[in-house]
């Protein structure tokens, strides 16, 4: 009986990610030596999402199945994912789920604000799911989460990560009027693979919004990210890194690509760690305040970290621009972070 109605309930689940359904599975590079992460499970892993379930709330550490969860969680670092688990994209390295959404709770951000307050952040990520259902994207969700954290916790400092708000106009001008501390939107990879690996985004969109970050308030730090190994050429990378800095980004982060599942886009290539260094030592003297280029890189990795050393960067920057004397060198720029 309980094996009929196991198979029952999944028979009636809808799949992750229909799309890919039908798509013939890619053979797996073999992963070398240097990608290797210890496995969750320890006490404050364990408080950590204990907190989450309490609250009721997604993070995509769980959903884009992140490597780093183990690590972060450990030291109740979690980025939480708003407005549901379900994507209206469906992107062909991502293993966030596909589909139609629920409609907003509206309770959310304040849950969020208080899971911050229990876990005591000094710093917090919130991203989302792309909702291109919504009139607005979720702008407005964004902004009453920010001024929840405010209310809640003024000490902490808030980066998003945010979805690319294409064609909903005034959306992003909403977020940045609730003035977060970082604003982050990631690339994810070059403008020649857009077609296969972002079909539904547009590259000089996404370049144009982080831009237009630093027009309406050129206080707030931005940041992008991408992926390598999915088949991109090194002069593509480097030409990337001088897109993002013609549009004043602050922070730029490397990852290696990993396949979720043999349905997703396959891995064409496993970046060795001393190209990583080599990227991260080129994006430096591109101008970058911060960089972080390494195999386990992520967008959210050590990010409260990263951020102080990011406003003591600037600060030095400033410090030499006025004509002052320079703030000690950030430990990033002495000695780039590969983490």
């Amino acid at each position: 009986m309980v094996v009929v109605l196991n198979t029952l309930n999944r028979a009636l689940e809808k799949p992750r990610h229909p799309e890919k359904a039908k798509r013939a599975e890619t053979p797996a590079l073999k992963k070398p030596d240097w990608i290797r992460v210890r496995a969750p499970g320890t006490p404050g892993w364990a408080e950590t999402a204990s907190i989450v379930r309490a609250n009721g709330l997604v993070t995509v550490c769980e959903e884009a199945s992140c490597p780093n969860i183990g690590e972060c969680w450990q030291k109740k670092h979690a980025t939480f994912m708003i407005m549901g688990d379900t994507c209206t994209r469906a992107c062909a390295f991502c293993n966030v789920r596909t589909g139609m959404p629920n409609a907003l709770d509206q309770d959310e951000p304040q849950k969020v604000a208080d899971a911050v307050a229990k876990l005591g952040l000094e710093h917090v990520v919130i991203t989302s799911v792309d909702r291109d259902d919504l009139a607005d994207g979720g702008a407005e969700h964004f902004a009453r989460t920010i001024r929840a954290i405010r209310a809640t916790s003024p000490a902490t400092t808030i980066e998003i990560l945010t979805p690319d708000f294409l064609r909903k106009d005034g959306a992003l001008e909403v977020v940045v009027e609730a003035r977060p501390d970082v604003f982050n939107h990631n690339l994810e990879c070059v403008p020649s693979l857009y077609l296969t690996v972002r079909p539904g985004a547009r590259y000089f969109h996404s370049l144009r919004l982080l831009q237009r970050v630093k027009e309406l308030d050129p206080s707030i730090f931005t940041k992008s990210g991408i992926m390598v190994g999915l088949g991109e050429e090194r002069n593509e990378v480097l030409q990337l890194m001088d897109d993002l800095r013609s549009a004043e980004i602050d922070f730029m982060t490397i990852g290696q690509y990993l396949q979720p599942t043999r349905k997703h886009h396959p891995v064409m290539s496993f970046v060795t760690p001393e190209e990583f260094a080599s990227f991260e030592t080129i994006a430096y003297t591109k101008g970058f305040l911060m960089v972080s280029s390494s195999p386990l890189t992520r967008s959210s990795h050590h990010a409260g970290e990263d951020f102080a050393r990011l406003r003591a960067a600037r600060e030095a920057k400033l410090g030499v621009a006025r004509g002052g004397a320079a703030s000690p060198a950030p430990a990033a720029a002495a000695a780039p972070a590969t983490a």
